[in-house]
């Protein structure tokens, strides 16, 4: 009885031993089907209409499917997008906090003297959903027909001829400061408030030019009243096909493209953040949703994790050497 006894033991301890990885296997994988608890939020650092907006709710309705929950687009605007930044960073990390990001992510270290937080290490990725260039177009007070001729009069002309540009640090800025660098040229930048006001007095003659969103100029350029140049990006546009870019009309090298993409605090789960991937790249896969991305003028992307985050850095040294090389002052 008692070698039963030893037996039956040994055979129990055999059973708990193959039970056990099986039972936190079961437990790891509840976990992942656990999330998202409640609604996911996605801050924008903008408000409503803007094309961090636009992307983040053409986005929702496709996750919130594949999630099950709810996703709901959170404006935050401010002066600037380090505010609505720092509140994603500093969030809770369970993975219903989501930040829209834009090219301010990778400019952002570059551009601010006193940030609590690192955007590149107390953010992480879980998807870059889109890109975009912008259009160097030029109006009535500049007889430029190309990138070359416009080369050709600003080195004759230094600092005399004006660009308009937004925000401080902005992509239509940094285009501007790119040009400069690699060109020779000294063209005068003249800050505007919004990039509407910039376009009327590129419109009216007060200003040169300007490197602005693709949609933004094509009624313009379509109607004559605007000339396109060439356009920022690494390829064409699909919206403006006959336009070459900037590098390939005559300044090798060249190329500023907006980026747009998902970030999450950094200490997020990373079954979380697979999970929230795969529901970005479902998003962006009907045809409905990429027709609006290309009428906006922005290249649906969809990337893994890993490849925006590599991408961010070394979009972040590109830009940092820009911004550094210009002067820009960081506030």
């Amino acid at each position: 009885m008692g070698v039963l006894r030893v037996a039956a033991a040994v055979a129990a301890a055999a059973a708990t031993a193959l039970v056990a990885p099986l039972q936190a296997q079961g437990a790891t994988a509840g976990a992942a089907q656990s999330f998202p608890l409640r609604p996911v939020r996605v801050v924008v650092p903008a408000a409503p209409g803007g094309t961090l907006d636009i992307i983040a709710r053409t986005l929702a309705p496709g996750m919130s499917e594949g999630l099950g929950q709810i996703v709901v687009v959170e404006n935050r605007a401010t002066a600037s997008t380090t505010v609505a930044e720092e509140y994603v960073a500093r969030a809770t990390p369970d993975g219903h906090t989501l930040f829209m990001a834009g090219t301010s992510r990778a400019t952002n270290p570059h551009l601010y003297t006193k940030l609590s937080y690192d955007p590149l290490r107390d953010l992480t990725s879980i998807s870059l959903v889109a890109t975009s260039g912008n259009a160097l177009v030029v109006g009535p007070a500049t007889p430029a027909k190309t990138v070359r001729v416009l080369i050709e009069l600003a080195l004759s002309r230094p600092g005399e001829l004006l660009y308009g540009t937004a925000a401080h640090g902005s992509s239509g800025h940094l285009a501007g400061e790119l040009f400069n660098q690699l060109a020779g040229t000294k063209l005068t930048r003249v800050p505007y408030r919004g990039a509407a006001p910039a376009l009327v007095d590129l419109l009216g003659g007060q200003i040169h030019m300007t490197f602005d969103n693709i949609p933004v100029v094509i009624p313009h350029v379509r109607a004559g009243r605007l000339r396109a140049l060439g356009v920022t990006s690494a390829a064409r546009s699909t919206l403006l096909p006959e336009v070459p870019t900037i590098a390939e009309a005559g300044l090798p090298g060249y190329e500023v493209t907006a980026r747009f993409g998902l970030t999450i605090p950094a200490k997020t789960p990373k079954s979380s953040i697979a999970r929230l991937n795969a529901e970005v790249l479902h998003a962006l896969a009907p045809a409905p949703v990429r027709d609006r991305f290309a009428n906006l003028g922005l290249e649906v992307v969809g990337s893994s994790p890993e490849e925006y985050q590599r991408l961010t850095i070394q979009e972040s040294e590109r830009l940092g050497r820009v911004i550094r090389t210009a002067g820009i002052k960081p506030q």
